[in-house]
């Protein structure tokens, strides 16, 4: 196969409709709360809440441990379907389904 360049006419300039994932596990909303706690909506409409206080408080939270910056838990969003935050730390989506299984809230702990 030959290399070839992609011109600005050969490129899509938006997908029509947009896409949208369809694994169930993907996350669909993200919602901070107080007490290093977040909401989450699942694409099948699970929805719960994930409680991170003894995650983030713990001496072995490693990296989590900055997350104890509210500031900074605050600002959570979604990338790629997972609760992600700016420094780069995210939560395995499909765990977080598979825990809220049968339960609206859970626990996460180091």
């Amino acid at each position: 196969m030959c290399p070839q360049a992609v011109s600005e006419g050969d490129r899509a300039v938006a997908v029509s409709p947009a896409v949208r994932p369809a694994t169930s596990w993907r996350i669909a909303a993200v919602r901070p709360l107080a007490d290093y706690r977040i909401w989450v909506r699942f694409n099948d409409g699970r929805e719960g809440v994930v409680d991170m206080a003894d995650l983030v408080n713990s001496p072995e939270a490693g990296l989590f441990s900055s997350l104890t910056d509210t500031a900074l838990f605050d600002r959570a969003f979604l990338l790629h379907g997972a609760v992600t935050w700016p420094n780069g730390l995210d939560l395995a989506p499909d765990a977080l389904y598979d825990l809220l299984k049968g339960r609206t809230e859970c626990r996460l702990s180091p």
